[in-house]
């Protein structure tokens, strides 16, 4: 990283951390839509499909589904009515979904048909988190709060994915407010773990439960996400999915419902790091409505850097690499393989690195509570008038409503020293960090993806993270 990508990233966070004082993370309120110009794609976008998916729409991949639709092999009528088929048949027991738009679902479709392709995600059907507005259709957070909430325009990720020509399928479970694994408002477990559908004690995942169970169990081809403390990322690993969670700004988070205004991020779960690039192309960009998304550089083609690249029948990255490798990564027998796999790709090495200093300090929880009163400032009036909105969740909403002035205001101090100290001590040392857990790097605002690396004895899915510095195209490893 550059000084000067350095110093502007620093001061960037500072002054995200600014604008949250001010007063900028304040629920949605109405304004106006998103309208822009939608992505160009390359033809790295559309993938020849693999023998075995090419009788089941559901299997397809949307880089697969687009190369059929683009060929005139399938209709996206024909997706649209595999998925509320499988819907039908399986969400009783995944519990992924808390609405189904099948109507205008097959209306979509049908206009669909009659256009041009333009995108990969024409015609393709999207579970979306229910924390993202989506205009004229019941948005609650999965909370008492917004249980009658409806929008009058879609989030600007869902308004530029419709504009790529992807089709809304339904919203998706989630914990109450963003908070934990999908439950009812009140703590009920809902959404299961789609490789472990009779074991409601498996982890699924963190809030973003619903989209990773609908994309895993085959109920969507993909879906979006918000991570603040690890649930795109988590929920990914968990179910055998590619989360990318970018870097703070990258997507807008106007018309989201907030949990931390210096922590949100919104981004796609997908079957593989292609479908996790296209969709991240189709949602990213400035946004008028959001100040955190500008002064960012141009998104990198993303699509190329998720295109595997071969030579001499092995895969081999497309740049020289150091993957830093912090102490207790190695604990387990998965991760070792996954570290002596990396290790044989020409250009990869792998580096040790330390924790910063005062790491546990830092990283610990009195500093990590700091978070809580941008969570509770702007529902201050919910708080003063009726604690039972807030349901399960509602003891953190407390604590933040009791936190001091002068406790947020050390602790954000600790964030951009702790986030100094990552910048200097880790990243000067690799270009890509493997993590145990997606905290802290993912509240510092640093770019994530979450991948599949194997299974248990048992057959539940594991997954690995690997981080970056601000804007580094973590995404160009190869699949």
């Amino acid at each position: 990283m550059t000084a000067v990508n350095r110093r502007v990233f620093l001061a960037r966070t500072a002054a995200i951390t600014a604008a949250a004082a001010a007063g900028a993370a304040a629920l949605p309120a109405a304004a106006s839509a998103w309208s822009g110009r939608t992505p160009k794609f390359g033809d790295g976008a559309y993938v020849k499909p693999r023998p075995e998916a090419i009788s089941d729409p559901t299997e397809l991949t949307v880089a697969e589904a687009a190369w059929m639709i683009r060929y005139g092999k399938l209709k996206p009528a024909d997706i649209v009515e595999a998925y509320l088929a499988r819907i039908g048949r399986f969400d009783g027991v995944y519990r992924a979904f808390n609405t189904v738009l099948a109507d205008e679902a097959r209306a979509a479709a049908k206009a669909a048909g009659r256009k041009r392709q333009t995108t990969p995600l024409h015609g393709i059907p999207l579970a979306i988190k229910d924390n993202y507005w989506t205009a004229g259709v019941r948005t609650t957070a999965n909370s008492f709060l917004f249980q009658d909430f409806v929008p009058p325009y879609d989030a600007t990720p869902v308004a530029k994915l419709r504009a790529s020509g992807a089709i809304v399928l339904g919203k998706t479970q989630m914990g109450p407010l963003a908070t934990t694994r999908a439950t009812t408002p009140d703590g009920r477990v809902t959404t299961v773990n789609a490789w472990t559908p009779g074991n409601p004690a498996t982890d699924p995942g963190g809030s973003s439960t619903g989209t990773a169970t609908s994309v895993a169990g085959r109920m969507a081809a993909s879906g979006t996400g918000t991570q603040t403390g690890g649930s795109i990322t988590a929920p990914s690993n968990a179910q055998n999915l590619t989360g990318l969670k970018p870097t703070m700004g990258r997507v807008s988070l106007a018309g989201i419902i907030p949990l931390s205004y210096t922590r949100d991020h919104p981004g796609p779960l997908a079957r593989d790091a292609k479908d996790a690039a296209i969709m991240l192309t189709a949602m990213a960009g400035e946004d008028p409505a959001d100040p955190r998304t500008q002064g960012l550089p141009p998104l990198p083609d993303l699509i190329e850097a998720a295109t595997p690249v071969v030579a001499k029948g092995r895969c081999r990255v497309r740049r020289r690499t150091r993957v830093g490798v912090l102490p207790g990564y190695a604990s387990t027998a998965t991760r070792q393989t996954f570290l002596s796999t990396l290790d044989g790709i020409t250009d990869v090495s792998l580096v040790d690195v330390a924790f910063p200093d005062q790491w546990d300090l830092l990283t610990g929880n009195d500093f990590n509570n700091v978070r809580l009163p941008e969570r509770s400032e702007p529902f201050l009036p919910y708080l003063r008038t009726d604690l039972r909105g807030f349901g399960v969740s509602v003891t953190g909403w407390l604590q933040g409503a009791l936190m001091g002035g002068t406790e947020f205001i050390t602790g954000q101090r600790a964030k951009l020293l702790l986030l100094e100290r990552v910048l200097d001590q880790i990243f000067e040392k690799c270009d890509v960090v493997v993590q145990t857990s997606p905290v802290p790097f993912d509240i510092l605002g640093l770019p994530e993806i979450g991948f599949p690396i194997g299974f248990t004895t048992t057959g539940v899915p594991v997954g690995t993270i690997l981080g970056g510095a601000p804007t580094r195209r973590t995404a160009s490893w190869p699949s």
